[in-house]
């Protein structure tokens, strides 16, 4: 098995395209593609010529012989994959469609929100002629959770960063960062301004428990405490309390693996990250020996995904547990279970820190009077109480609405087809289908949207933008690419000097300040992408 997957990827097909043998799958246009937790190598057809790692734009691809302890599980994850999907009759991935081609001079497209779909979606756009997308965004950077959601120790996962570089560079793109949709701009002003608006706008909301306590000091959202973390400009000052032994995750999907990692890993690990600094501080200072995650379901049933529960059990310097493994529960149930029934086995460490797993738990009201103190839960009709000072809810992202168009608050989405809310107006990502999938997922979300909107295009039912310069390209605190390439260069630049990825620019007004700097241009012209 010459070149092993050893985690969640984008799913962009980069390697698949790549391939000379067709070995990677599910490929485009097979059952799971663009919806699997990870792609997977064929052993039988490999032929160990290393094009698959020089595509992947996270780095996800490895030769067999330079797997870690912790990535050796992947192997089997490989082998347990093709045992139950051969592949054998595979079509012949040199097969290209047509490329479809725009019947206007020109398609002038604004789309808001300048995360992953919005991103995807620009560059579908721009494979064809005559188009030009302003990407609009209310923060000055750009990227969404790929900059404010994954965990600083995934520094791997944020190398998708590599492909939103690729998409700002071509011709026809520019930004718009740091401009509010309904308080800078309106809705109204850019369907005047553009053939067509995408909205891109993720799920900015959590999801509540709606029990008592939920609302006291030490009680928040794990959406929240991520972008703390991470340094997004909204949340980088928000306090934390990270002055007891013990802290509560309410959930069991990838964000509250995350959570747990971070709370409980070695600050000096973390100080290698791209992780805030005033995140890196209190964590340094923090007395959090135990984080306990729970779930409502059962361990068959956990929303976090194989490859993240491989690499929570790889930890070094941390205690991974399973507390209370249900006896209905065969431990070789699904590959999933299997890895759990392993981790419910270990015997801890004294002394170190832990992260322990509970099942079929759920949350009944969280205790205090002037903060968090505790919560009362129930497992399996039991009732008792976890003495915690720290609950974080992790039980999912919910979207907003948004200014001029329709929303369902049952889904929590934009009603649509295919993407179309009506001529002229479309939705990509989790505005559109709600928060699920992987980065990957918005690829294959975006193609469906522009595909209507080219569709409308060739109807004649996209209504021609006003006349002059676009009335959405004048507000005077706007960040252009120039601009974002300025931050992003200081920000490089820092973390050179101390070893790291990057040191983040935690508030709006120093990136502004950085963004002013692009070039020594005045603040009228960094508005030109």
């Amino acid at each position: 098995m010459p070149y092993v997957v050893t985690r969640s990827c984008c799913a962009d097909a980069s390697c698949v395209l790549a391939c000379p043998v067709n070995c990677i799958h599910p490929a485009p246009g097979e059952p799971g593609f663009g919806r699997t937790e990870m792609l997977y190598v064929d052993p039988r057809t490999c032929v160990d010529c290393g094009a698959c790692t020089t595509a992947c734009p996270v780095d996800a691809l490895k030769p067999h012989t330079r797997l870690t302890e912790a990535e050796l599980p992947f192997l089997e994850l490989n082998r347990a994959y093709y045992e139950a999907h051969p592949h054998e009759d595979r079509a012949p991935m040199a097969v290209v469609p047509p490329q479809r081609r725009t019947t206007a001079a020109e398609l002038r497209v604004a789309v808001v929100g300048a995360g992953p779909a919005g991103l995807f979606a620009a560059d579908e756009l721009l494979r064809y002629p005559g188009v030009t997308v302003t990407v609009h965004d209310r923060l000055p950077t750009p990227y969404g959770l790929a900059r404010a959601g994954v965990a600083p120790d995934h520094q791997d996962t944020k190398r998708v960063a590599r492909l939103f570089r690729a998409v700002e560079s071509q011709p026809g793109f520019s930004y718009r960062l740091n401009t509010e949709i309904g308080r800078d701009l309106h809705h109204e002003d850019l369907v005047r301004d553009h053939h067509a608006v995408v909205y891109a706008v993720g799920a900015a909301g959590d999801r509540r428990l709606g029990i008592e306590g939920e609302d006291l000091p030490g009680s928040a959202s794990a959406t929240d405490f991520v972008a703390w973390y991470n340094g997004h400009p909204d949340h980088s000052t928000t306090p934390y309390a990270l002055d007891g032994e013990r802290a509560v995750v309410i959930g069991n999907g990838n964000v509250a693996l995350d959570v747990a990692r971070i709370l409980t890993a070695d600050p000096d690990t973390l100080s290698r990250t791209d992780i805030s600094d005033r995140a890196l501080a209190a964590l340094r200072t923090s007395r959090v020996r135990e984080v306990v995650v729970l779930g409502r379901r059962g361990p068959a049933e956990a929303a976090f995904t194989l490859p993240e529960l491989l690499g929570l059990a790889a930890l070094d310097g941390v205690d991974i547990l399973v507390q209370g493994w249900p006896a209905d529960v065969p431990p070789d149930a699904t590959p999933k279970t299997g890895v759990l029934a392993e981790l419910a086995a270990r015997t801890p460490v004294p002394g170190r820190r832990r992260i322990v797993l509970r099942f079929r738990t759920r949350p009944v009201r969280i205790l205090g009077e002037d903060r968090v103190t505790g919560l009362t839960v129930e497992t399996d009709g039991a009732v008792e109480t976890v003495e915690a000072s720290l609950v974080l809810r992790a039980i999912g992202y919910r979207a907003r609405p948004v200014p001029g168009l329709p929303f369902d608050e049952t889904t929590g989405t934009v009603p649509h087809e295919r993407g179309r809310v009506r001529p002229g107006v479309y939705v990509a990502g989790w505005i559109k289908r709600g928060p699920n999938g992987f980065i990957g997922t918005n690829k294959s979300c975006a193609q469906e949207t522009v595909s209507a909107l080219l569709d409308d295009l060739e109807a004649g039912l996209l209504t021609a933008p006003a006349g002059g310069e676009p009335a959405s390209g004048g507000h005077p605190e706007a960040v252009g690419l120039d601009g974002w390439r300025a931050i992003d260069d200081g920000e490089r630049a820092a973390g050179r000097r101390q070893g790291r990825p990057r040191v983040k620019i935690l508030d709006r007004e120093e990136l502004l300040a950085a963004a002013r700097s692009a070039s020594g241009r005045p603040r009228a012209r960094f508005l030109r992408s």
